[in-house]
């Protein structure tokens, strides 16, 4: 087959892999071989369009005929996307496999409009890494918002309602009031809203219009989460892990930054943002907002919380690295997007599990829980210290670029900012391992003086091998990302090296 076949085909297996979620929603053992077939087929479909983009290939394709002033629904495979997509891809199948050990572990209702739900998603992810035009990108955009809502809701309780209604309100509108008021602005500025490498702005706006334009776009891709639009993330956190893994990870998250990258590199080009240096403002944005998130993440005790804020840190380094205009930002940011999803996923599938082993979610719950559950507290381990950077583990990489780019823009204060970011990271990461494996058992109640006292967390064992094999293959994934990352820089240097 073609590569455009291919190219088609991503938007289309997850599709029809959600139609037949459905058709079969009564039935769970079809139901989840729908989903795990599903995952797989796209996975092997997005790998087979690898190697032919690695060789300079740009297949692309038309969805539609040229709609309003002639712009049509386009996909474009190119560099950034390729590496979005294999994310997506990669994860996928874990997710799957992951959410089947969850859902039935903790009986969770309604897992036919779960997994549904979970393949339109992810079917409008690849809409969004191969967006050949900003128009395309909007449209898959909202897609992800909508279909996402009903897993951020899916408990149905008072709780959740709320949660989806600050989901909505702040994704929808900045994507209503600034997205797409900086797409608008960019067409009437240029005639085109194709993504074309070296950016299209050059010479069509000036001035205080282009930093102003950039606000709108940075701003209206609410999924970046940068302050003072980054509530909705936390906010979800009352969804199923295997659905915070999908939003911090797979999906959600990784689309704003991802269309972040995409918009510094595609539309305004980073030599035009380096001349008229209109994103020095953003340098400080991202900067404060990786800070701040940081030092939140530190006072919540609620694991999953301390995730959340955790990312709103680490999506900052994405934009942070575009900000900054340089070829080694650029590629630390790109990088960082694959990193941190490997890294994150995992940290989140251990918290799911500590949540079905033991049904303990606050950290402080955690005493002495990593001596039974050895797997899901070594992997947190592993995803922890990627996170933090630190070698042997793929994080390490995306940080060492980022200072090199900070360097490039002689922005030094901007290398102690990623210095410092890290300490934080170790502040609030590594007390979960300290806890689980070193600090003693806790005893329930006052033992008498013939009995001896009995530890609460004597017969917790490891979750479900379903939810355990995942998460170990994930943690494994941020040792292997060190090894072979360069083989992801080359697939990303055309993006910034000319």
């Amino acid at each position: 087959m073609s590569p455009e076949i291919f190219t088609l085909l991503a938007l289309w297996i997850p599709l029809i892999g959600a139609l037949f979620i459905a058709l079969n929603g009564s039935s769970p053992n079809r139901r989840e071989l729908a989903t795990l077939l599903t995952s797989l087929l796209l996975l092997w479909n997005v790998l087979s369009l690898l190697p032919s983009v690695a060789e300079g290939a740009r297949p692309s394709v038309d969805l539609t005929p040229a709609l309003l002033f002639g712009i049509p629904l386009r996909l474009t495979v190119e560099p950034l996307g390729m590496a979005f997509a294999c994310v997506a891809a990669v994860l996928w199948p874990l997710n799957s496999l992951y959410s089947i050990g969850y859902m039935r572990g903790n009986k969770e209702q309604h897992q036919a409009r779960f997994y549904t739900c979970f393949a339109i998603a992810i079917a409008s992810t690849m809409g969004i890494a191969f967006a050949g035009n900003l128009v395309t990108l909007f449209i898959f955009y909202e897609v992800l918002t909508l279909s996402t809502y009903p897993l951020v809701t899916h408990k149905g309780d008072a709780q959740a309602m709320r949660a989806g209604r600050t989901y909505l309100g702040i994704l929808l509108g900045t994507s209503i009031g600034f997205l797409l008021l900086a797409i608008t602005w960019t067409w009437w500025a240029t005639g085109t809203v194709d993504f074309t490498p070296g950016g299209i702005l050059t010479g069509k706006i000036h001035g205080p219009e282009v930093a102003i334009l950039l606000a709108l776009f940075m701003f209206g891709i609410g999924k970046a989460a940068l302050m003072p639009f980054h509530r909705w993330l936390p906010a979800a956190m009352v969804a199923p892990t295997p659905v915070s893994a999908l939003l911090h990870a797979v999906a959600v998250v990784k689309a704003g930054v991802f269309s972040v990258m995409k918009v510094i590199v595609y539309i305004f080009g980073i030599d035009f943002l380096s001349a008229t240096g209109a994103s020095h403002w953003l340098i400080w944005v991202s900067a404060t907002t990786l800070l701040l998130a940081s030092a939140v993440a530190l006072t919540k005790d609620n694991l999953k919380a301390r995730l959340a804020y955790s990312t709103i840190s680490q999506l900052s380094y994405v934009v942070l690295g575009g900000a900054l205009a340089t070829s080694m930002g650029v590629l630390g940011g790109s990088l960082q997007i694959v990193m941190h999803a490997m890294g994150k996923i995992t940290l989140f599938f251990c918290a799911g599990a500590i949540y079905t082993a033991a049904h303990k979610t606050e950290i402080s719950q955690l005493d002495g829980l990593g001596r039974l559950m050895p797997f899901t507290f070594g992997a947190f381990l592993v995803g922890a210290l990627s996170i933090i950077g630190l070698p042997p583990l793929g994080g390490s990489w995306s940080k060492l670029y980022l200072m090199l780019g900070a360097a490039d823009a002689d922005q030094l204060l901007m290398i102690g900012v990623l210095i410092v970011s890290s300490l934080l990271n170790v502040g609030y990461l590594m007390p979960v391992v300290a806890r689980g494996f070193f600090l003693p058992t806790p005893a329930s109640g006052t033992a008498s003086d013939n009995s001896k006292k009995i530890g609460v967390l004597d017969n917790i064992q490891e979750a479900p091998v379903l939810c355990v094999v995942p998460l170990c293959l994930t943690a494994l994934g941020c040792l292997l990302l060190f090894f072979y990352a360069a083989d992801l820089y080359a697939l990303l240097a055309p993006i910034a090296i000319p």
